[in-house]
């Protein structure tokens, strides 16, 4: 979390973007924002996100939306392609031994699946699950969701803390074959860098208001 970061503007709104690691922020991304960089996995993105809300809180300067951002695997969804999460899981839950529904948070009492912020409708939604650990080959069986990620959930839960919504998109990098090198998930990240540029775009005039003729 060393690297600087500002806020940004989609239209009215102020943003802060969160992004997990330097390899998916590339020269398309560069060109339109400067986002928080968390570190990988749940913990990471949890306690990068809770800090600089609370500073953001403490200098009464709150952003109106986090916006969670980055790349995901999926064994079913088209490969480089955007898609807005509709809804996140916390895949690790588990604590159906004591009998609470697996995937839910016990205490607090937190349900299995969270809903994200809306957005543009020409963005495909899907959903989404958060862990800790890189999902490849047979591990997708027990994956009750579109794509998986391992940020996603504890950005929203961090940023619930401040009553500030969240929207998601991920592109998909890798999840047709088994991953077996560094290189199965960097090799699609060009591609998943200029998708997701194209979607803040689409963002940024979801959020614009229309300018009416006057009459």
């Amino acid at each position: 979390m060393s690297r600087a970061w500002t806020l940004s503007r989609f239209g009215p709104k102020t943003v802060l973007c969160v992004m997990a690691a330097e390899p998916e922020y590339g020269p398309a991304l560069k060109a339109r924002i400067q986002p928080l960089i968390t570190g990988v996995g749940p913990v990471e993105a949890a306690a990068a996100v809770s800090h600089v809300l609370a500073d953001l809180l403490a200098r009464g300067s709150l952003p109106d939306m986090v916006v969670s951002l980055g790349s995901a695997g999926s064994r079913t969804l088209d490969h480089a392609r955007v898609y807005r999460v509709s809804h996140v899981s916390y895949r690790d839950m588990d604590v159906s031994v004591l009998g609470f529904p697996r995937g839910e948070t016990p205490y607090p009492r937190l349900p299995a699946v969270l809903p994200l912020a809306d957005g543009p409708a020409s963005l495909p939604a899907a959903r989404l699950a958060t862990g800790g650990s890189v999902v490849s080959g047979a591990a997708y069986d027990a994956v009750d969701a579109d794509m998986v990620d391992m940020e996603t959930f504890a950005v929203v839960r961090a940023a619930a803390r401040f009553g500030v919504p969240v929207l998601g998109l991920r592109g998909v990098s890798d999840g047709r074959t088994d991953l077996s090198a560094l290189e199965h998930w960097t090799d699609a990240l060009a591609e998943v860098d200029q998708r997701l540029a194209e979607a803040l775009d689409l963002l940024h005039d979801h959020f614009t208001p229309v300018a009416t003729e006057p009459a």
